[in-house]
C-alpha cells in the first residue's frame, strides 16, 4: 500500500513539474546593429590637418545583445538583458576598459506596474530625452549627451549607470520613470551616487518629456566633499503630418565643485525637423547650442548637423550624414561628444551603411 501511495505521489509531482514547465513560456532574444562609414574631418589634429577614415557607430553604436523573459503567470514576467557595444573598424570595446557588457547588463521583473531592472542600464534622463534628439542616439554629429565644448567640458546629462535599480512604468499616456545609482562608498551613502526622476505624457501628434538627475562625483578622500552635477531637461515633439516631424529640447546643467570655486553653469538648446520625401527616404535638419555661462570669454558652441537616410529594408539603410560646428573666442570645438576638437571650427562627412539584426 505504502509503494501505491509513493507512486502515485510521485506521478502527481511529474504532472505538476510538467505543467509548471508549460506555464512557465520563456524566451531568449540574440539581437544587434552594425554601423559603420567613411568620414571626411577637418581640423583632425593640433596642426590643423584633415583626414579620411573608417568609422565605426556614427549613426548608432555598433552592439550585440541578448534579450529574455519568462513568464511567471498573473501577466507578471521574470526579463534580462545584456548589451555590448563595439567598434566594428577595429573590433574593441565601445566604452570602458574591461565592460564586456558595457551597454546593458541587467535584471528584473516586468508586470501591469510596469518594469523594474537592477544592475547597468541607460540612466531615466536618457530614455526620456533621447528620443527627441532629431539625430536618434547619433554617436557623431549630435550633442545631446554632452556637447563638445573646449578642455573637455561637456555638461552633458548622464548616460550609462552602474549598480542602478531603475523603474519606469506607462499608464494611460503618462510615463513615469526612477533610478538610483549606488556610489557603493563605505560611510557616505551620497559619495558617487546617481539618482534620477522623469515624467512623459503623449496624445495625438504631441508629446513631451521632463527630467531632473543628481551625478555626484568620486571624493579625493574618504569623507571629503566631492562634486555635485545637477541636470533638468524638457524636450516635446510634434508630428505635424505623416512626412513632417518637429523636435525642440533644454538642458540646465549647474555643477557645484568640491573645492568651493564658483559652479559651473551652462544651458543648453537644440531643436531640428524631419521630412520623409518617401516612407523610405528621410532628411533630418538640426541645431544645437550650448551657452556657457560662468566664464566671460568662452566658447559658446553651436553645431548645424544633417542627414540623408534611405531605407533599403526594413533592417538596412544607406546614409550620408555632414555637420558643422564652430566655437567662439578662438577655443576649440569637436563635431563629437567624445572629441574636444583641435580647432575653433570643425566640419565632417559621413557616408555610412547600418544593419540590424
Amino acid at each position: 500500500m505504502k509503494k501505491k501511495h509513493l507512486a502515485a505521489a510521485a506521478a502527481a509531482a511529474a504532472a505538476f513539474g510538467a505543467t509548471g514547465a508549460v506555464q512557465a513560456q520563456s524566451s531568449v532574444t540574440i539581437y544587434g546593429l552594425i554601423d559603420s562609414g567613411v568620414e571626411y574631418l577637418t581640423n583632425a589634429n593640433a596642426n590643423g590637418a584633415s583626414v579620411a577614415r573608417l568609422s565605426s557607430g556614427t549613426m548608432n553604436t555598433s552592439r550585440i545583445g541578448f534579450r529574455g523573459s519568462e513568464d511567471l503567470g498573473g501577466g507578471l514576467k521574470a526579463i534580462f538583458q545584456l548589451e555590448n557595444g563595439f567598434k566594428l573598424d577595429n573590433g574593441g570595446f565601445d566604452g570602458e576598459a574591461n565592460q564586456i557588457f558595457n551597454r546593458q547588463s541587467n535584471v528584473g521583473l516586468e508586470g501591469s506596474f510596469g518594469r523594474v531592472v537592477t544592475g547597468r542600464s541607460f540612466s531615466t534622463t536618457y530614455d526620456f530625452i533621447l528620443p527627441f534628439d532629431p539625430m536618434g542616439y547619433s554617436a557623431n554629429y549630435s550633442w545631446v549627451t554632452s556637447a563638445g565644448a573646449t578642455g573637455g567640458r561637456k555638461d552633458g546629462m548622464p548616460t550609462g549607470v552602474s549598480n542602478l535599480v531603475k523603474y519606469q512604468g506607462e499608464f494611460g499616456g503618462v510615463k513615469i520613470g526612477a533610478m538610483y545609482g549606488f556610489g557603493e562608498v563605505a560611510g557616505n551613502a551620497r559619495d558617487s551616487a546617481k539618482y534620477g526622476v522623469g515624467l512623459g505624457w503623449g496624445s495625438g501628434p504631441f508629446s513631451v518629456a521632463a527630467t531632473y538627475d543628481r551625478v555626484n562625483s568620486a571624493a579625493v578622500t574618504a569623507g571629503a566633499a566631492f562634486d555635485k552635477a545637477t541636470t533638468a531637461h524638457l524636450a516635446a515633439g510634434y508630428q505635424l503630418s505623416d512626412a513632417w516631424k518637429f523636435n525642440l529640447g533644454y538642458r540646465y546643467y549647474k555643477k557645484g565643485l568640491a573645492n568651493g570655486t564658483a559652479a559651473l553653469r551652462s544651458d543648453f538648446f537644440w531643436g531640428g525637423a524631419t521630412y520623409k520625401f518617401t516612407p523610405a527616404l528621410s532628411l533630418i535638419g538640426t541645431v544645437y547650442y550650448q551657452n556657457i555661462k560662468d566664464v566671460q570669454k568662452d566658447a559658446d558652441p553651436i553645431m548645424y548637423s544633417m542627414r540623408l537616410k534611405y531605407a533599403m529594408s526594413k533592417r538596412t539603410d544607406l546614409y550620408l550624414s555632414t555637420a558643422y560646428a564652430k566655437a567662439k573666442n578662438g577655443l576649440l570645438v569637436g563635431l563629437s561628444r567624445d572629441d574636444a576638437g583641435f580647432g575653433n571650427s570643425q566640419f565632417g562627412m559621413t557616408l555610412g551603411m547600418q544593419h540590424r539584426f
